[in-house]
């Protein structure tokens, strides 16, 4: 398969890798398992749509609160790479033995500023300080191409 095919099979459908854990033998190492989805900048309805893939990618790997506080934060972080860069972003969820860590990969350089909302701003700006109130972990990592949002949730993986 070409890598172009790959990247138009991954905007269609949440690619998952790893094992599940239905089928580990008593004694096996817990393996993570991971999906992956590409939203392209104008698929604006895309944020539901990877909600509903991060849900029931969770479905048997956590608890319905850290589901829930995931979907949110995803909401949150798949938004502002789609309305704050031109390219798009690349989901990525790990679920691990006692955690989740959740990437949104943009392919923007610019670093997100710290943002204090005031009262007139309705609900704009109110994501990261979100993501800092709900998850256990979180940061920026800058990349070769662009930056990744990051947050774990500890408590429910794999």
């Amino acid at each position: 398969m070409w890598a172009g095919e790959m990247v138009k099979r991954q905007k269609r459908v949440g690619v998952i890798e790893g094992r599940a854990p239905r089928g580990r033998r008593p004694g096996e190492a817990h393996q993570p398992v991971r999906l992956r989805r590409r939203v392209g900048h104008t698929e604006r309805a895309a944020v539901g749509e990877v909600r509903r893939e991060l849900r029931e990618f969770l479905r048997h790997l956590c608890g319905t609160e850290q589901i829930e506080a995931a979907e949110l934060l995803l909401s949150e972080l798949v938004t502002n790479a789609l309305i704050h860069t031109r390219h798009g972003a690349v989901v990525t969820a790990t679920a691990m033995p006692g955690a989740l860590r959740v990437e949104v990969q943009d392919f923007e350089a610019d670093l997100p500023a710290p943002y204090v909302p005031n009262a007139d701003d309705g609900t704009h700006g109110r994501g990261l300080i979100l993501v800092r109130s709900l998850a256990d972990a979180w940061g920026v990592e800058a990349r070769v191409l662009g930056k990744v949002v990051w947050f774990e949730l500890r408590g429910g993986g794999a």
